[in-house]
């Protein structure tokens, strides 16, 4: 359809199926079109075709256009592609913002769109999926009061209360409109290429003179690595989608039902764990080389890996079933973490305990990061909302301490006294108030102070090797702390078993 055919309203029956096809397959124009192939972009019905089996989408509202007269010939589906289809068999519930359309701009027809099938998916408990790239809210459209009071998606989307698993990709420039949806979705994943914020530099421009681009408004390393606001950052948009693919299959329909269990694959060839996590507590080691070991296929889909990188949180397979992951990063300050590392397992605690997925924790920390800038940042809030989402959740938690367990940092990981369903400790493991190194400095300062160096450090350590004497895995243990004591062999055995 080129910019300005006028659809007959008055078709007739015969008519019907040539509408069809021409809203189908020429959208907002063949110019258009044309400029998002130019871009190395899909249409949005490419992108739910890439999302959906072959044959699936069942579409709604396709003859909407705007309730603007002079617009409702040449606003197709008035901006926004919307319906069912089928992901491995199982329903899901889609929307997609169509830039090809007044660039994807919200506009009363399309909220009542959204709600439509949002409701519906609520209602009947299917994953409800969006693929966003919206423009805004569209001007004139939604200025007028009577158009503007008819906008309720922001309270519709608020009523989900995770009964239903929320999944957004951002796929291209996206201000307002399926911005927020993605704020209130329990997995966001961003196209590198793309921006996710509030509104356009045009309007931050215009309100605060300011002048930003795209990229560093909402880019999408801005997003995961500053803001927190996207969960997984992807290269292309085939990426994407099949990654929306795989993690629908780690999740349920609905809360009501479990998460569905495939059969159960080895995990990738490695070292045994006893080489791959040294003895030696000051040697760094990769914990993802550890998550290869254990879950199933040596795969896992980390969630949030721009932010706090001393914590990996995830989505894997242990044993066929679905799981969470927490685990901590000794290459990445020793494996310490702070605020922001408490928002990110704050969200998967939420999300897992909202869809019925057991959490794995394996620690090997030397406690919070401290200073200044974790204080002003709101630690002791974040740590203590952590605290708080573990000992109500309701979905079991497994446990295993693989080094060093100290301080706070211990208990927020699913430590001592947190509720673990399942708490156990390899060998070598350290527990304490606080790393020995540490509290030689706070227990001996003014004796160290009267040191020179080298004296001072020498003594240092003599006195953290003191204390570290009593921070075996056997104190804990003779008192019915943890569980049990394992080799580092028999840890996913003993994951598997206990789940």
């Amino acid at each position: 359809m080129e910019e300005g055919v006028v659809f007959d309203s008055d078709a007739s029956t015969d008519g019907l199926d040539e509408r069809r096809r021409r809203i189908r397959s020429e959208m907002g124009g063949r110019a258009a079109m044309a400029r998002v192939a130019a871009a190395g972009r899909l249409t949005v019905r490419q992108r739910i075709d890439g999302l959906l089996d072959d044959g699936s989408f069942d579409e709604v509202g396709l003859h909407v256009r705007s309730v603007r007269e002079q617009d409702a010939a040449n606003t197709p589906g008035d901006g926004k592609v919307v319906g069912y289809g089928l992901v491995d068999g199982r329903q899901i519930a889609v929307v997609g913002d169509d830039v090809t359309v007044k660039s994807g701009t919200s506009s009363v027809s399309g909220a009542r769109k959204i709600e439509r099938v949002y409701e519906q998916a609520v209602r009947t408990g299917v994953p409800f999926v969006f693929l966003g790239e919206c423009g805004g809210g569209r001007i004139p459209d939604i200025m007028p009061s009577d158009a503007f009071s008819r906008l309720a998606a922001l309270p519709l989307y608020g009523k989900r209360k995770r009964t239903i698993p929320s999944l957004t990709m951002i796929a291209g420039n996206s201000h307002g409109g399926s911005s927020f949806h993605a704020a209130l979705s329990d997995i966001v994943v961003q196209l590198r290429d793309s921006c996710m914020s509030v509104t356009s530099p045009r309007v931050v421009e215009a309100a605060t003179g300011e002048r930003v681009t795209p990229d560093e408004l909402g880019g999408a390393d801005v997003n995961l690595k500053i803001s927190g606001q996207c969960d997984i950052v992807v290269e292309t948009e085939a990426d994407g989608l099949a990654l929306l693919r795989e993690l629908l299959g780690l999740l349920p329909a609905n809360a009501r039902q479990m998460p569905p269990r495939h059969e159960p694959i080895e995990p990738l060839p490695s070292r045994p764990l006893a080489e791959i996590v040294t003895a030696e507590r000051r040697r760094g080691y990769d914990m993802r080389r550890v998550l290869q070991a254990v879950f199933d296929g040596g795969r896992y889909v980390e969630l949030g890996a721009g932010r706090d990188r001393g914590l990996i949180t995830a989505l894997a397979r242990l044993d066929g079933h679905p799981v969470g992951v927490v685990a901590s990063q000794p290459l990445h300050g020793a494996g310490a973490f702070g605020g922001a590392g408490c928002d990110k397992v704050t969200r998967l605690v939420l999300l897992c305990d909202s869809f019925n997925l057991p959490i794995v924790f394996l620690q090997d920390t030397p406690g919070l990061l401290v200073g200044t800038a974790e204080e002003h940042a709101r630690l002791l809030f974040k740590g203590m909302l952590l605290q708080q989402a573990l000992v109500n959740s309701s979905v079991p938690k497994l446990t295993v301490v693989l080094r060093k367990a100290y301080g706070l940092a211990h208990h927020l990981l699913a430590g001592c006294g947190m509720g673990a369903d399942l708490l156990v400790a390899w060998p070598d493991a350290e527990f304490g108030f606080m790393d020995p190194a540490v509290g030689a400095n706070v227990l001996y300062g003014r004796e160290l102070g009267e040191l020179d160096e080298p004296a001072r450090t020498e003594q240092r350590a003599v006195r953290a090797e003191e204390l570290r004497e009593n921070t075996s895995v056997w104190g804990p243990a003779g008192v019915m702390s943890i569980d049990d004591v394992i080799q580092p062999g028999e840890t996913r055995g003993t994951l598997v078993r206990n789940l």
